[in-house]
């Protein structure tokens, strides 16, 4: 099949208005993690009426559109999430947020649209043979157990076979309706640990007949370092971030305990099983050493996402096609953490980075927007990549 069959930027544009309308109803009403009811009946019905073979309640609110044409024998999953975050909006725009509260501050507003979008071009031109799974997913800014996982759980990828499955995140400061790609590890692991350090309380003024766990923790914090900097290879890149402390109320007690957070994040598996193993040691040990004792609780958050060689490859090629070269560049590593990373567990595929414009507003802030001028740019994209995907041979 030529390439000048497949969709192209131009086969979007008379579904600019639409687009649009859709994104901003979506803006307007977020739903949060675990809520997304009506943001899945919007979806699953307008598949319904393109003539998707739909399954509702995935794994909670999530959504499948299923569509086969021809004998193909290929398949291919593409996802996009659906879920708000507990955020109050400040944009002052007219599609703002109605739900005090809740907003659209990382762009899934967007990234449902847009697969939308893809979905009623490929449902309306049929121009391929196989399979397309379109996967609207609740639930990615909910940490463990996240949407992603619970679709696994519920067995999606029995239930909808693909050979390989993609997706896609907006990117604040790259420009709009540009891509940016990485084959391997693209974003990292984020783990969790709550450390409560256990002393013997007592009043300031005679803390040698006390043990003090804000010593023992301020000791701790500064050692927590030395894993990074001592622990990890150089060549790799991993991050152990102290991000709260709790302890104590009044000035002249010593308290009985105190509770310290951390967040912990690396791009590979390897490099995470070493963090945790240093941390809980480190922290055993150093504790012990000043006679107190401690308690860890470490949870394992999202993976690194890594994408595979071929199917990144393969993304890249489509996205040069679609923008243009010089619209396409190297992703730079991101410490940001995202659940797509459970789906590539267990099946090949990659994530991608959609331009949001240079000076958009970073992700997760109140005053973030998705960017309406990528609509179209990744409606097109996700449409192009099934059309060529499904017309590879086996």
């Amino acid at each position: 099949m030529p390439q000048s069959n497949f969709a192209s930027l131009a086969d979007f544009e008379a579904s600019k208005a639409s687009l649009k309308e859709i994104r901003h109803h979506l803006h307007a009403n977020p739903e949060l993690s675990f809520e997304e009811e009506k943001t899945a009946a919007l979806v699953a019905e307008r598949l319904e009426a393109w003539g998707y073979e739909v399954t509702r309640g995935v794994g909670g609110h999530g959504v499948v559109g299923r569509l086969s044409v021809g004998q193909g024998n290929r398949s291919i999953a593409i996802r996009a999430d659906m879920d708000a975050l507990p955020i109050h909006e400040t944009t002052g725009l007219p599609y703002a947020s109605k739900a005090q509260g809740k907003m659209h501050a990382c762009g899934h507003d967007g990234h449902t649209t847009m697969l939308l979008g893809a979905a009623e071009y490929l449902a309306r031109t049929k121009n391929f043979e196989g399979t397309v799974n379109l996967i609207f997913q609740p639930a990615e800014e909910a940490g463990v157990p996240s949407g992603a996982q619970a679709m696994i759980d519920d067995g999606l990828f029995e239930r909808f076979p693909c050979d390989a499955i993609f997706g896609l995140h907006n990117h604040p400061g790259a420009p709009a309706g540009s891509f940016l790609m990485r084959s391997g590890p693209l974003m990292a692991s984020a783990d969790t640990v709550v450390v409560t350090v256990r002393g013997k309380g007592g009043h300031a003024s005679r803390p040698h007949l006390t043990i003090d766990p804000v010593m023992v923790s301020a000791s701790l914090i500064m050692s927590l370092q030395t894993i990074v900097s001592r622990n990890v290879d150089p060549t790799e890149t991993a991050v152990v971030t102290v991000g709260s402390i709790h302890g104590g109320e009044a000035s002249n007690v010593i308290p009985e305990s105190v509770m310290l957070t951390l967040s912990v994040r690396c791009f590979s598996p390897t490099v995470r099983d070493l963090l945790e193993r240093r941390i809980r040691d480190l922290t055993t040990t150093l504790t012990a050493s000043y006679g107190a004792t401690v308690e860890i609780d470490y949870q394992r958050g999202y993976p690194v996402v890594v994408n595979s060689e071929e199917e990144t490859a393969f993304a890249t090629e489509v996205v040069n096609e679609l923008v243009g070269v010089e619209n396409v560049s190297v992703c730079p590593l991101i410490p940001g953490s995202e659940d797509f990373a459970c789906f590539l567990e267990h099946k090949p595929g990659c994530f991608l980075r959609l331009g949001n414009g240079v000076d958009s507003a970073i992700l997760h802030n109140p005053k973030y927007d998705f960017n309406d001028d990528s609509l179209t740019v990744g409606a097109a994209m996700w449409a192009r990549l099934a059309e060529r995907f499904l017309s590879r041979p086996r």
